[in-house]
């Protein structure tokens, strides 16, 4: 039988509608992004990133930090260096950790709703209990 957990974790608060709306958005393009990097990086490693790279990254990044920033995961995942232009393989790592940070901030805040039955996001706003 399933069990019913609260979905209230003090050390990481639970995602606005609007920050659930946001991951779900940015995170397929963090995801494009970190497979871009992934292949310059097979062919040239120590290739560096340019600039417009690097800002477009961090502006997404930016975007996600938000959503992240109460999280402990947040504590792990840095922001692209525009002043030493990181390289392919140092962007990959970055990217990599934003990854996961992203995915057990969902594994906490995602699920089935136990009144439901649906899957979904546990916000502020519609908190919900879930299946474990």
């Amino acid at each position: 039988m399933p069990r019913r957990t609260a979905t209230n974790d003090a050390s990481s608060p639970s995602p606005t509608e609007d920050q659930a709306a946001t991951y779900d958005r940015l995170v397929p393009m963090l995801e494009a992004a970190h497979r871009e990097m992934t292949e310059l990086s097979k062919k040239k490693q120590d290739g560096i990133v340019n600039t417009l790279k690097i800002k477009m990254l961090n502006r997404l990044l930016g975007e996600l930090s938000k959503i992240i920033e109460n999280d402990p995961s947040h504590a792990f995942v840095d922001m692209l260096d525009e002043e030493t232009l990181p390289q392919n393989s140092d962007a990959v790592l970055i990217l990599s950790q934003w990854h996961a940070a992203l995915k057990q901030y969902k594994a906490r805040h995602y699920g089935q709703d136990a009144g439901t039955h649906e899957f979904r996001w546990l916000t502020v706003e519609n908190p919900g209990e879930r299946y474990r």
